[in-house]
């Protein structure tokens, strides 16, 4: 279920082109926000507050719901990009989330975003070193004053993640193909200290990674292609954050 709060009406269809107009003092500004439920159909076996209690204190349990809610939202928005033929729809990300709630209720009181009973999970966010916190912003200066430019195959590979992580297995080995491809021809700005035993690797993946795009093509993955699209992405990220740390 999805509902949001605070997002301005829908504009009026007009006859004709709206004009500009003249802008008014400094209001008060309403960002939007979206609530996204995921239910589980299935009911609680046992005591509803015994196994709430039993998920506040077990991690591994909150993981594990949360990862199956994520993929079953991650999965919505993809066919909703696709039917709507809207590339700006991404992914839903735990880092973007205001917060995250597990909690049980009824069906109707769910789906008006209500709950019997539900905690908020905490928010425990990885600590950065003062270098990882510094550097993307030196190369996003660098890159606004045209002292550097990215490479292709950065934002190729990064949407071959995101395909990873979204669990579309065909979309990442055709997408890692052509990364892949575009990281070796870039490999002039790649060098440094460590790259060559890296980037040697991945030249000898080129064919499996090819042989990988040419079974997308065909249906889904077996497990042990999909795990050699994982590796070889791991490995082509690795190259990046070396690239990013020497600058």
């Amino acid at each position: 279920m999805v509902e949001s709060y605070g997002a301005p009406s829908p504009s009026r269809r007009r006859l004709r082109k709206a004009k500009p107009r003249d802008a008014g003092a400094l209001v008060e500004l309403t960002i939007p926000v979206t609530r996204l439920t995921v239910v589980e159909a299935n009911e609680i076996a046992g005591d509803a507050d015994a196994w709430l209690e039993h998920t506040r204190k077990d991690s591994e349990s909150r993981d594990a719901l949360v990862d199956r809610a994520l993929a079953c939202a991650t999965k919505a928005v993809a066919s909703q990009r696709v039917a709507a033929v809207d590339g700006n729809l991404a992914d839903p990300s735990l880092d973007a989330a205001v917060l995250v709630r597990v909690g049980f209720g009824e069906g109707d009181e769910l789906v008006e975003g209500r709950w019997d009973e539900a905690i908020e999970l905490p928010r425990e966010a990885r600590r950065r070193t003062r270098g990882e916190a510094i550097c993307p912003q030196e190369r996003m200066a660098a890159y606004l004053g045209g002292r550097d430019t990215p490479l292709a195959c950065e934002e190729l590979l990064i949407r071959a993640r995101a395909d990873v992580e979204g669990g579309r297995g065909r979309e990442a080995a055709l997408q890692l193909r052509v990364g892949l491809e575009a990281l070796l021809a870039e490999r002039e700005r790649l060098g440094g200290a460590g790259q060559t035993g890296d980037l040697g690797s991945l030249d000898g993946r080129r064919r499996a990674t090819g042989e990988a795009a040419n079974e997308a093509l065909r249906g889904p993955l077996a497990d042990e292609r999909a795990a050699e699209v994982s590796e070889t992405l791991q490995i082509c990220e690795r190259v990046l954050r070396r690239r990013a740390a020497q600058g």
